[in-house]
């Protein structure tokens, strides 16, 4: 795609193919448009200049349809463009975006929600009519839109706009926690009956779209109307390097002015040194290992509780993560509200798994662990495992799986693969990955039973009573579920030293991780 529709507009293009710092070529020099910034050393804001910054993508079927958004690039892309009716705040509580406000029925079955005044990029208002469209879309039974379990609880067909700014969201069932159900991830409002997303996508975001190169960049441009103030930045560029070195050479090259997702090993070496920034968002990332429970072996609940058993989760945090994180106890959400703390932390027990395996059939268990270099400590995790496995008579097999493809990949193949996640409330890990309906439920768990506890908590009033009914269902997790959840990594950021902006306590997936519109370069 080109941009000479856009004066003054210098193009620079990434290629990220291949692996290897060598896999990112630069071309042109400078730092884009209206360069003309001095830095006062007040701190204060600067406008203009271009920021270059590198996530790991998901190659040529990269689409900037937000409602299928998933990877970390795809969210970085789509918060550029678009917004929420809210988002998840560093407490991860939500926080008011499009929607100015909320409120509920004594029931809590309806609840009224008005939009702030905000426009789409071609000067459209944003209305409840694209609202509605947009959770519409998201709904649609023949479509596999990450947010769609959480807005399951929204009887779209009841539900109506009030005002061109007003909407009366009628509920299947009292719902205490609804403003999370808007801050859902992926639940971006589109114009109605927008349907072009990765030719002309129109938003009403920070930036305006320039161009689109699936598996290679994303060019976007200020907003100067946007609602919430113009970003700093004159254009933002989003590039995919999937090798985590060839982001950091280009960092340290000066090619790019943020690496997202760095390795601890790599930030340990350049922390303090003053060629680069290290942004350390502590513990938001959750480790993991991933178990079918529909397929053998992990089909049979004793073999996964015996898998429990044989992780040691210290070895697992100091070696795949060099020490950067704290060990987990097989639940999502350490530290966060309605967390089942009151578990025994689990140990290692080689004997009981032994035990477990004989009583399940599985004495001399073979099972393929899929893994990739696509995150920070993945493969590392995946040969400390195995080593841990053979010690209780257990052969894993590693396998190498794609880069490009590897996220799409594990949601319905093997058998046990690494996993992780960032930053979302406990509600929202449940309504997104284990419930019988999820669309990114990795682990294929599904319970009618577990799923009834879950709308339970949903319409429980009373805070405490819900907590109870949370806990409930992490109980079961804990003995039973598909998550071998070994560790909380720190998420690692590197900026070049002119960047400023950048929350350092914002953990991944929440309103101010990769908030591009508030950074600037000084």
């Amino acid at each position: 795609m080109h941009d000479e529709h856009l004066p003054g507009l210098r193009r620079r293009g990434f290629l990220a193919a291949g692996t290897g710092a060598a896999a990112l070529t630069l071309v042109g020099c400078g730092n884009g448009i209206g360069d003309d910034r001095a830095d006062s050393g007040d701190g204060r804001p600067r406008k203009g200049g271009r920021l270059r910054a590198a996530f790991a993508g998901g190659g040529a079927s990269e689409t900037l349809d937000p409602h299928l958004a998933n990877l970390f690039a795809d969210v970085a892309r789509a918060k550029a463009l678009y917004d929420k009716l809210a988002d998840y705040g560093a407490d991860l509580s939500a926080r008011p975006r499009l929607a100015a406000s909320w409120e509920p029925d004594r029931s809590l079955a309806r609840w009224r929600v008005t939009l702030r005044e905000a426009t789409f990029h071609d000067g459209r208002p944003v209305t409840a009519e694209d609202v509605l469209y947009s959770y519409r879309r998201i709904a649609d039974p023949k479509q596999a839109y990450r947010a769609k379990a959480s807005l399951e609880p929204i009887d779209l067909d009841a539900s109506r706009a009030t005002g061109n700014r007003a909407i009366e969201f009628v509920l299947k069932r009292p719902t205490a926690e609804f403003p999370n159900v808007l801050a859902a991830f992926g639940a971006y409002i589109v114009p109605e009956n927008a349907t072009d997303f990765d030719k002309k996508p129109v938003g009403s975001g920070p930036f305006r779209f320039v161009s689109f190169a699936p598996g290679r960049s994303a060019v976007f441009r200020r907003n100067d109307a946007y609602w919430d103030g113009a970003p700093h930045l004159d254009e933002l560029e989003l590039v995919v390097v999937n090798e985590e070195s060839a982001r950091v050479n280009a960092l340290l090259g000066g090619q790019i002015e943020y690496a997202h997702e760095l390795a601890p090993t790599t930030a340990r070496a350049h922390e303090g040194k003053g060629r680069i920034e290290i942004v350390r968002l502590r513990g938001s990332a959750m480790q993991a290992f991933c178990m079918k429970t529909d397929r053998a072996p992990f089909d049979d609940k004793r073999v996964r509780e015996a898998f429990f058993l044989i992780a040691d989760r210290e070895e697992l945090v100091d070696g795949a993560l060099s020490g950067a994180g704290v060990v987990g106890n097989d639940l999502f959400g350490k530290g966060y509200e309605y967390y089942a703390d009151d578990l025994p932390q689990r140990a290692q027990d080689l004997d009981r798994a032994r035990a477990l395996l004989r009583q399940a059939g599985a004495g001399k268990l073979r099972v393929t662990l899929d893994t990739s270099a696509v995150a920070a400590g993945f493969t590392e995790a995946a040969g400390i495992f195995r080593d841990q496995a053979a010690r209780a008579g257990v052969t894993v097999d590693v396998r190498m799986g794609s880069k490009d493809s590897y996220w799409s990949d594990i949601l319905d193949n093997g058998t046990l693969c690494c996993y992780r996640s960032g930053a979302m409330p406990i509600e929202s890990h449940l309504s997104q990955r284990l419930l019988t309906a999820s669309t990114t439920n990795a682990t294929k768990w599904k319970h009618p039973d577990f799923d009834a506890l879950y709308q339970q908590a949903q319409s429980t009033r009373d805070k405490t009573e819900r907590a109870a009914v949370y806990r409930r269902m992490q109980r079961r997790l804990y003995a039973e579920g598909g998550f071998l959840v070994w560790g909380f990594a720190d998420w690692i950021i590197a900026t070049a030293r002119d960047v400023r902006g950048v929350d350092p306590k914002a953990p991944a997936n929440t309103l101010d991780w990769a908030r591009f519109d508030k950074v600037w370069l000084a």
